[in-house]
């Protein structure tokens, strides 16, 4: 297969009819999905380490009692241990209402968008900025992974 003649795959292709506008429409929301995806990771990483958090405070305040100080490991298990992040969560609270609230509603939309405007097929945008941007019959440039591994011979 000719490199120059195959560029993206049949599931990265536009469909036919499919206008410019809804590409780059396309392109702008797959990119939004992307930054609540990011912050989604962040809500993860915040949620890890406020377990690691409240574990370490724990191991502290009962060191603080240990070394002899017991109103202050009362006020640290008082005011500081098993306190909420939020008002009313912890935080697998945050992560199940972001989880279940935006994120899910977000996601479905996006996936409704691709459903709608070009037959389920991800990424068409980019495909299409990959194509305009490679440089056809150099290695490293291939429009697939097959076409990476096709011999040239």
């Amino acid at each position: 297969m000719s490199d120059d003649a195959a560029g993206p795959d049949s599931d990265h292709r536009r469909p036919a009819g499919v206008t410019d506008a809804t590409v780059e429409a396309l392109g702008k929301l797959s990119a939004a999905l992307d930054h609540v995806e990011d912050a989604r990771g962040h809500l993860y990483a915040f949620h890890r380490l406020m377990g690691s958090a409240e574990s370490t405070l724990e191991e502290a305040t009962a060191m603080v009692r240990e070394a002899g100080h017991t109103a202050l490991a009362d006020a640290l298990d008082r005011d500081a241990l098993g306190q909420n992040p939020l008002p009313g969560m912890w935080s697998f609270q945050m992560v199940e209402a972001f989880d279940d609230g935006l994120y899910a509603r977000t996601k479905a939309l996006h996936q409704r968008a691709l459903d709608e405007l070009v037959e389920g097929r991800r990424h068409v945008f980019e495909a299409e900025m990959k194509e305009l941007r490679r440089t056809h019959g150099r290695s490293g440039h291939e429009p697939t992974p097959e076409a990476a591994y096709d011999d040239p011979r």
